[in-house]
């Protein structure tokens, strides 16, 4: 099934569409600049490692050898050689470039390190963190990885995505929260407990303004049982995500919600691996059947990661499928302020008018028993992994 037999004719003229501009919105004695933009999230990050005097420590899931990824470690290269002090740490799964790529940074005099795992159950661990501490004083940090796909515009295919700025006190924690990584980093012969161990001490502290982890099997503690906890009283609800799949649970928390207010979801219409948009499309029924609003992104892939709560806000690398909320070391902000919620629901808004309505007409031509069982297939493949799936699915 292609997209072009999905789309309806209000949405098969997509080449106007633009990206939301840049904003900033002060709240909780912090501020937040967001890059709804590839370029502009590009040229944040740049800007962000220049500007460091002290200090950067990095982690990002995938960063590769690419135009973007080679602007991103030349700055990184010049700040190291004018005295800051850089740390950069990297996924071993999401990021597959030789360690001679990153030579020339550790020859200038900055720490490098791969967070990998022993065969052990740890192995099955992906590190999916993206985040870049300068001066212990400002983060930069959301879903994008350093790889052009994601700087590209939604006309060249590049990824629908959002990057954050943040000032205030919780760029401390991230700091902190970078020297555990830093610790698991370096003891790789951790296995799955211990791992766990050590994320699930992590204290987000009881601000409105708070740093989530989550980490294999953890759930309280976890930035998705705050999230579960936080749907469980709510009137609205307004999320996108790039993979959609959470467990039943959550599932019925979100049904519950649009039965005595509103959901609204915007799930990928495109994606690099289209067994989780099929994975997506099989959770669909149960939210449009409690009359909650779903939609799928078209202009471009979409791998934004932004959830609002009627007045808050979770932003950072977590989609809502079981790897993320299960197994995946993830980071989540969430911030309680209404003027920051209403904020972004109007990004949202933006998202929302370049976006497939899925209802209940869509639902009863295109899930028929087939296309379903061919949904839980790749339900099955994305809970080992992500990538399994791509070499046997077919584009939409």
């Amino acid at each position: 099934m292609t997209s072009e037999n999905l789309l309806n004719p209000a949405h098969t003229s997509l080449s106007d569409y633009k990206d939301s501009a840049s904003f900033r919105v002060d709240a909780a004695e912090h501020a937040f600049t967001f890059y709804p933009a590839g370029s502009d999230r590009l040229a944040a990050l740049i800007d962000h490692i220049e500007c460091a005097k002290q200090c950067l420590e990095v982690f990002y899931y995938e960063f590769q050898d690419d135009h973007a990824g080679g602007k991103v470690l030349d700055a990184m290269i010049k700040a190291a050689e004018r005295g800051v002090h850089v740390s950069l740490i990297v996924d071993a799964f999401g990021s597959d470039v030789p360690r001679e790529f990153f030579k020339p940074l550790e020859d200038a005099g900055a720490k490098f390190a791969i967070f990998a795992a022993s065969w052990n159950r740890r192995y099955l661990v992906r590190n999916h963190q993206k985040f870049a501490v300068a001066d212990q004083a400002r983060v930069m940090t959301g879903g994008a990885n350093v790889s052009e796909d994601y700087y590209n515009t939604p006309s060249e295919n590049g990824w629908c995505d959002l990057g954050v700025a943040i000032e205030g006190a919780i760029t401390e924690r991230f700091s902190e929260w970078f020297k555990l990584l830093e610790e698991l980093t370096k003891r790789q012969s951790l296995g799955l407990t211990q791992t766990r161990q050590i994320i699930r001490q992590w204290k987000p502290g009881a601000g409105e303004v708070q740093l989530l982890l989550g980490g294999p099997l953890i759930r309280r503690s976890h930035w998705s049982y705050q999230f579960k906890k936080e749907i469980a009283k709510a009137l609205r609800l307004d999320m996108v995500t790039a993979y959609f799949g959470p467990p039943a649970s959550f599932r019925r928390a979100m049904a519950r919600v649009a039965r005595r207010g509103s959901v609204r979801l915007i799930a990928a219409g495109k994606s690099d691996l289209n067994g989780t948009i099929d994975v997506a499309r099989l959770y669909y029924k149960g939210l449009i059947e409690n009359d909650a609003k779903v939609s799928e992104f078209q202009p471009s892939k979409l791998h934004m990661k932004l959830l609002v709560v009627d007045d808050c806000s979770y932003f950072g690398s977590a989609n809502l499928d079981r790897r993320s909320i299960r197994m995946n070391i993830e980071l989540m902000v969430r911030v309680q302020d209404k003027a920051l919620a209403d904020r972004l629901r109007e990004l949202i808004n933006h998202l929302d008018e370049a976006s497939l309505p899925i209802d209940r007409a869509w639902y009863r031509r295109n899930a028929g028993f087939w296309q379903r069982a061919r949904w839980r297939f790749f339900h099955w493949l994305g809970l080992a992994d992500y990538h399994l799936s791509q070499a046997v699915t077919r584009p939409y």
